[in-house]
C-alpha cells in the first residue's frame, strides 16, 4: 500500500482500491460483539440528541449501520431508525432483530428511493464508513439527498493526528481509503453544500475525530471546537508533506529497532506468536518483517480459530494455546486492545514469556513490567 497526500488541501489516502464487493459483501464484523463500542455508541446517541436536538423525533439513517447497535440506541428513544450495510448476512441479521437495514450500497438512487418512501432524515451517521469509500463525493451527494433542510450528518473517523503522534500503524489496511483531518473536511464539505459545525475528539480506535454537519445556512451554529482543531492542525503542519515524511522516517527507525531485537531469534530456536487475528495485523506483520519469525497467532472469535492468516499461511489457535505453547515472545497484532491483552495474560508472563508492543514505540512486557 502507498500512502498520498494531496498538495493542495492535505488529505491523505490511499490510492490502491479493492473492489468493495469483495470488501463487503461477506463482511465478519459485528459492532454488538465488543461491550466497549456498544458503550461508546450510547455515549454518542446522548450527546447527539442532546447538543442537536431535532425538531423531531421521525427518522435516523444509519450508513454502514452493520448489526444495528448504534440505530438501537435511536430506536430506543424513539426514533423511527433504516440502516444501510452492503453485508448482506448481516444487514439480515439486523433486520430480523427489529432494526430495518436496506442491503445495499449508498447511492444517488438509493437516497432518492428512501426519501420517496420515508421522507428526510433528521439525522444522518456513518461511523467508521466515511474512511471506508473511493468515492466520498457520491456518498456526501447521497447524504445531502437523505438529509432534512435542518437535519445533521453525524461521522466518526480515524483521527491522521492520533495515527501519526501514537504511530497507529494497524490502521493502515485496504478498508480504510482516507486518513481524515480537518482542514481538508471543511474545504470538501463546503464545496459540497456542508457546513461543518461540531467536533470531538474521542479515544476510541487509537483516536477518533466525531464531527456534525449541516446543509449550508443551517440553523444549527458552529461550535467553537471546529476552529480550535483548526488552529491546533495548522500549528503542527498537519496538511504539509514534510509531516507525512517524517512520519516514514519514524516508521522506518522502528522497523530498524524491530529487526535488531530479533535478529537472530530464528537461529536460536526461540518461538515466537502473534496475538490478535486482527485485518490490521497483517500491516504490523508486513512493516516489522515478521512474516517468517511468528510460528502461529493466537485468538478468541470462532470465525478465525483453526484458519489462517491471509497471505502468510500462519495458523490461528485458541488463546489457550498461549499458556499451553509458552512462547518466547508474542507480538500484539490487535493493537487497540494491547492493554487489555496484556493483564488479562498475567499466567503467560509469569511463567517466563514476553509481550512485544511495537507502537507508538517498542516495548518488551515482562512479568515485572507495568503498561
Amino acid at each position: 500500500m502507498d500512502l498520498h497526500m494531496c498538495l493542495d488541501c492535505g488529505h491523505v489516502q490511499l490510492l490502491e482500491v479493492v473492489d468493495p464487493d469483495i470488501l463487503w459483501d461477506d463482511y465478519t464484523y459485528h459492532s454488538g460483539q465488543t461491550q466497549g463500542i456498544i458503550d461508546h455508541f450510547k455515549d454518542c446517541a446522548e450527546r447527539i440528541i442532546k447538543h442537536h436536538p431535532p425538531l423531531n423525533k421521525s427518522f435516523v439513517i444509519d450508513i454502514g449501520s452493520n448489526d444495528g447497535s448504534f440505530l438501537r440506541c435511536f430506536q430506543e428513544r424513539g426514533f423511527r431508525v433504516l440502516g444501510i450495510d452492503p453485508a448482506k448476512k448481516i444487514a439480515q441479521k439486523a433486520t430480523e432483530s427489529g432494526i430495518k437495514t436496506i442491503a445495499d450500497f449508498l447511492s444517488n438512487g438509493l437516497a432518492k428511493k428512501i426519501t420517496a418512501q420515508h421522507g428526510s432524515a433528521s439525522i444522518v451517521t456513518a461511523f467508521n464508513v466515511f474512511a471506508h469509500t473511493d468515492d466520498l463525493e457520491g456518498m456526501i451527494k447521497s447524504i445531502r439527498k437523505l438529509l432534512s433542510p435542518n437535519g445533521i450528518f453525524v461521522f466518526e473517523v480515524s483521527y491522521l493526528q492520533n495515527i501519526i503522534d501514537d504511530m497507529l500503524l494497524g490502521t493502515f489496511f485496504h478498508e480504510h481509503l482516507s486518513h481524515h483531518s480537518v482542514k481538508p473536511l471543511i474545504q470538501f464539505l463546503e464545496r459540497n453544500g456542508l457546513e461543518l459545525i461540531d467536533l470531538q475528539r474521542v479515544s476510541i480506535q487509537g483516536g477518533s475525530l466525531i464531527g456534525i454537519a449541516q446543509l449550508a445556512g443551517g440553523p444549527h451554529t458552529v461550535s467553537a471546537s471546529v476552529a480550535e482543531i483548526v488552529s491546533i492542525e495548522e500549528d503542527r503542519l498537519l496538511d504539509r508533506p514534510e509531516t507525512l515524511r517524517s512520519f516514514a522516517d519514524k516508521l522506518s527507525g522502528l522497523r530498524l529497532q524491530v529487526s535488531k531485537l530479533t535478529e537472530g531469534w530464528q537461529e536460536g530456536e526461540l518461538t515466537v506468536a502473534g496475538f490478535g487475528a486482527a485485518r490490521s495485523g497483517n500491516t504490523l506483520i508486513a512493516q516489522m518483517g515478521l512474516a517468517d519469525l511468528i510460528d502461529f497467532i493466537v485468538d478468541d472469535h470462532p470465525q478465525k480459530v483453526n484458519k489462517h492468516i491471509g497471505g502468510y499461511g500462519i495458523p490461528v489457535f485458541p488463546t489457550q494455546e498461549l499458556t499451553e505453547r509458552r512462547p518466547d515472545y508474542t507480538f500484539i497484532l490487535a493493537w487497540i486492545h494491547a492493554k487489555k491483552i496484556i493483564a488479562s495474560n498475567r499466567e503467560y508472563l509469569n511463567a517466563g514469556g514476553k509481550f512485544i508492543v511495537c507502537c507508538p514505540e517498542l516495548k518488551i512486557i515482562d512479568a515485572s513490567s507495568t503498561f
